[in-house]
């Protein structure tokens, strides 16, 4: 997948999850994701964790943390009310 392609797995709806970016379909914030492996949680203890995710969501929140680290504009489609 492309950097492109993995930051499409990421949305922000300012009705759900506080309006902090998440992951698609997944009430998952991006920061609880990219908080764990610093906790000392491998990817597949987040996968078991987190059954409904995939490798590539927790490869989503990795570009999405990157693009944020390098004080970039990441465009995140916002979702319309009530979706």
């Amino acid at each position: 997948m492309t950097r492109e392609q993995l930051l499409e797995r990421i949305w922000i709806d300012p009705a759900r999850c506080g309006g902090k970016p998440c992951i698609r379909g997944h009430g998952i914030w991006v920061s609880l994701i990219l908080a764990m492996p610093a906790s000392g949680s491998t990817q597949a203890e987040i996968l078991e964790n987190y059954p409904g995710l995939t490798e590539e969501d927790e490869l989503a929140c990795i570009a999405f943390g990157s693009e944020m680290a390098r004080e970039r504009f990441v465009a995140v489609p916002l979702e319309p009310a009530g979706q």
